[in-house]
């Protein structure tokens, strides 16, 4: 009896114990994916091999900053901002501008009806015969003067440029690279360590969208098409369809 009223006893205080240090332990705090690209330790240019490449001015701070000014465009603060704020509005346009570009030549080759599908070829249906239906539907915008749609443009895009860098109906005091409130209706940037991240992946794609969109206009004035009859045509046949075969058309004689 003694001998297993000392066991169930012993029993009990392991099990009390093992509970105390269960409760005790806090579960470790998962560190954000975004620090891997900020401060002295983010990811840099050269990766292994960047030490003693990275100037002095690119601490980290910034989303996108992998330490590389071979130029010292970003020496003077001054123009290192300017320079930030001119790289992401043109990063934002162009994914916007790559979108536009692929999207109607995707849907067209998949059945839905345009009357251009090109992107270079699409503005000037303005010029023809009953102007310019957006989306091939003339009860959205029917546009048939290309004057007022450049007025209209410069002012609707003057007024959202104005709220972005001033405040106004949407908001005052906003960040004019990251402004927020109206303009963040899903809530993205509510988390800051997610925001963070979403400002690296932001520039990183919109670096990409820049080259892609260069790209198109290269394509666009050497073979005449579009990019996605462009890359079709590659599929087909990738031995003829490439950029050496149209090389070859702008050697000098």
């Amino acid at each position: 009896m003694a001998f297993a009223l000392a066991s169930r006893k012993a029993a009990s205080s392991v099990v009390c114990a093992a509970a105390k240090k269960t409760k005790a332990a806090k579960p470790e705090k998962v560190a954000s994916k975004g620090v891997e690209f900020y401060g002295p330790d983010r990811v840099k240019w050269l990766g292994p091999y960047s030490a003693g490449s990275t100037p002095e001015y690119l601490t980290g701070e910034f989303p996108g900053d992998y330490g590389w000014d071979t130029s010292g465009l970003s020496a003077d603060p001054a123009t290192f901002q300017r320079y930030r704020e001119l790289e992401l509005i043109h990063a934002r346009w162009a994914l916007l501008g790559a979108l536009g570009i692929v999207t109607p030549e995707l849907l067209a080759k998949n059945g839905v009806s345009f009357g251009e599908p090109v992107w270079f070829k699409a503005g000037a249906q303005i010029f023809q015969e009953g102007g310019l239906n957006y989306l091939g539907n003339p009860s959205l915008i029917h546009a048939q003067s290309i004057i007022a749609t450049l007025a209209f443009q410069v002012v609707v895009m003057g007024l959202a440029e104005g709220y972005r860098v001033n405040g106004g109906p949407a908001g005052e005091g906003l960040d004019p690279l990251y402004p927020g409130e109206a303009f963040d209706p899903l809530g993205l940037a509510d988390d800051p360590d997610s925001f963070a991240e979403l400002k690296v992946k932001e520039i990183k794609n919109g670096r990409l969208a820049m080259f892609s969109c260069f790209g198109f206009f290269v394509q666009a004035i050497v073979t005449g098409k579009g990019p996605i009859e462009n890359l079709t045509e590659h599929l087909a046949d990738p031995a003829t369809q490439n950029a050496f075969s149209f090389a070859t058309k702008f050697t000098p004689q």
